[in-house]
């Protein structure tokens, strides 16, 4: 009898997790955002490169005008000018900032916006950091902190707290990622902050849907973008960037789960990290990595660097 009931509930479990995803996946092949809620103006962050280009492109290809936000550099630059001249009729607004320095970014974003209404808004931006946690400079943890989970707090109050006051339909699309769903050593705050990402998108979804304001958290198999670049290098990390794919090809799957779904797992690499979490216990999973973590390569390197 019980194993009757427990292998009901599996099943329920992981058909619960499989329906939507293959709703979606075949009836729903993109959404037009400009349409949808009528808008004029989106927002993307991260949008210099990889992943948050490759939806300001997307954005622009529907006809809406898009402000970038993205460290000032002149890969900003270059990015501004691409699409500029790609999309002669869309209006593009760059807005350098660093989104990992508290209490400067805001004000910056906060008046860039000052007399458009957005109402598309991708908190995409952000960054891992490997090796162990203590070894990193506490400084550097938290700006890390701050561009990966505290500016999107901040960038939703802003823009959320305009739309309302205006009556306004949109949404709010955040990039979560795989590494949300398990126990991550020698990533420690990447992991978190993403957990954090999909936690905050799941719950603010239910407060803003009965204003026509849609929520999104996407979590992406690894990309093959910039943003590995200047991470040390994990065997972890390596493995699965084998099975990374285009940001190019990421847009169409995410427009299309808008307003459909709350949380959307995109690639073969988030995909498993769930249903493998559906089957085994998260507290489980944590000890056997806190157990078993000193036998990892990566463990050894950084111990090693360590002594």
């Amino acid at each position: 009898m019980i194993g009757t009931i427990c292998t009901a509930a599996v099943a329920f479990s992981l058909l619960a997790y499989a329906i939507p995803h293959f709703i979606v996946a075949w009836f729903y092949k993109t959404k037009n955002l400009k349409k949808a809620y009528n808008a004029e103006w989106a927002l993307v962050t991260g949008a210099s490169s990889g992943i948050g280009k490759s939806i300001a492109r997307k954005l622009a290809g529907q006809g809406l005008n898009v402000v970038l936000v993205a460290l000032g550099d002149p890969l900003l630059d270059t990015t501004h000018k691409e699409l500029s001249e790609q999309y002669p009729r869309v209006t593009f607004r760059k807005v350098g900032v660093n989104l990992g320095q508290p209490g400067k970014y805001i004000e910056v974003i906060a008046e860039a916006t000052r007399d458009i209404a957005v109402q598309v808004v991708f908190c995409n931006a952000g960054y891992v950091l490997t090796g162990f946690f203590v070894d990193v400079s506490v400084e550097q943890q938290m700006a890390n902190l701050e561009c990966n989970a505290v500016s999107a707090v901040h960038i939703t109050h802003l823009l959320l707290g305009r739309m309302r006051a205006k009556k306004l339909r949109g949404c709010f699309v955040y990039t979560s990622s795989a590494a949300a769903m398990i126990p991550n050593p020698f990533s420690v705050l990447y992991a978190s902050t993403k957990s954090f990402i999909s936690s905050f998108g799941a719950s603010l979804a239910s407060e803003v849907r009965p204003y026509g304001i849609d929520v999104l958290v996407f979590h992406p198999s690894p990309v093959a973008t910039r943003f590995y670049d200047k991470a040390h290098k994990l065997d972890a990390m390596e493995f699965f960037k084998k099975f990374a794919v285009d940001p190019e090809e990421l847009p169409d799957t995410v427009f299309a789960s808008i307003g459909r779904m709350v949380w959307r797992d995109v690639g073969p690499t988030a995909i498993c990290f769930r249903l493998l979490m559906k089957l085994v216990d998260y507290n489980f999973m944590a000890f056997a990595t806190a157990l078993f973590a000193p036998f990892m390569a990566d463990f050894k390197r950084y111990a090693k660097k360590e002594s």
